[in-house]
């Protein structure tokens, strides 16, 4: 991977506790590069030893100041409502690339997800070097089945046999890095899955086959998944994400080959995922 040749202020990870956010501090760190982590609580003992650990919030922009001093790149997640504001804040620090964590739904259905369409829309209008990437649904989706799965070996998802290329965190952390470190990824907008489809119900059985034990699988109606994930989601969402679960398209059905050409292999597999995750699930 080539070097930005000026990078020599830090690279800020918005999201740094999160499943793509933990990863990636991680591997910025390994490579040898100054890296600001930005959560709402994170701290010092959430991140690598010499990472900087800076409290703060996307939905407040002018509370960004403090964590994005001396930053020269920013990954950036769709949170908050002003990401005007958040890159009007990178630009006065002096950030000059900014890698995006999008979503497929952004491309294959925009009135749906308008939230990220807007974050993309002014990162292309910043006037930054950008690169965006649009996530597939991921491997931790699965972990809302860790409660369930530890405690009665049972698993409920709606649209059971209905398959998507779910990607691993890991292979989005990874292409980040090579975004915000590496050149040749400017202007680009990367779709990132996993290399095969698959299904609820074989998700249930791949993790059940890491455990050793079987999982019993019960389908939910659209209706009982509408409700419980009304509880956290707002509606828009809601109704996108069930649209991609069970009515997808061919596109958002199709892996992508943007993993393997950013990185050079394939992406990884849910089963691999399921068995480096297994502990959560016992």
């Amino acid at each position: 991977m080539a070097l930005m040749e000026d990078i020599t202020g830090a690279i800020v990870v918005t999201g740094a506790t999160g499943n793509v956010g933990r990863a990636l501090v991680r591997m910025l760190s390994e490579a040898g590069s100054p890296v600001t982590a930005v959560a709402r609580s994170v701290t010092v003992a959430d991140v690598p030893a010499g990472v900087r650990a800076a409290p703060a919030d996307l939905a407040e922009p002018a509370g960004l100041r403090a964590a994005f001093a001396g930053a020269q790149a920013l990954f950036l997640l769709v949170a908050g409502e002003d990401p005007h504001g958040v890159l009007a804040e990178a630009k006065s620090a002096g950030i000059r690339r900014v890698v995006l964590l999008s979503s497929q739904g952004a491309g294959t259905r925009p009135e749906a997800y308008r939230h990220p369409r807007l974050f993309e829309e002014a990162v292309k209008e910043s006037g930054l070097d950008w690169t965006i990437l649009r996530s597939g649904g991921m491997a931790t989706n699965a972990l809302a089945w860790a409660e369930s799965i530890s405690a009665r070996r049972e698993a409920a998802a709606p649209f059971g046999d209905v398959g998507l290329p779910f990607v691993d965190p890991d292979d989005v952390a990874a292409v980040a890095a090579a975004a915000l470190l590496g050149d040749g990824h400017l202007s680009a907008i990367y779709t990132l899955t996993g290399p095969a489809p698959t299904s609820p119900r074989e998700r249930a059985a791949t993790i059940a086959a890491a455990l050793g034990e079987p999982v019993r699988f019960t389908e939910q109606t659209e209706e009982e998944a509408h409700a419980l994930m009304s509880r956290f989601m707002p509606l828009p969402a809601v109704e996108g994400t069930l649209a991609i679960l069970g009515r997808p398209t061919e596109e958002e059905q199709r892996p992508s080959p943007d993993v393997e050409r950013v990185l050079e292999r394939a992406p990884g597999s849910f089963a691999d995922w399921a068995a480096r995750n297994a502990p959560a699930f016992r």
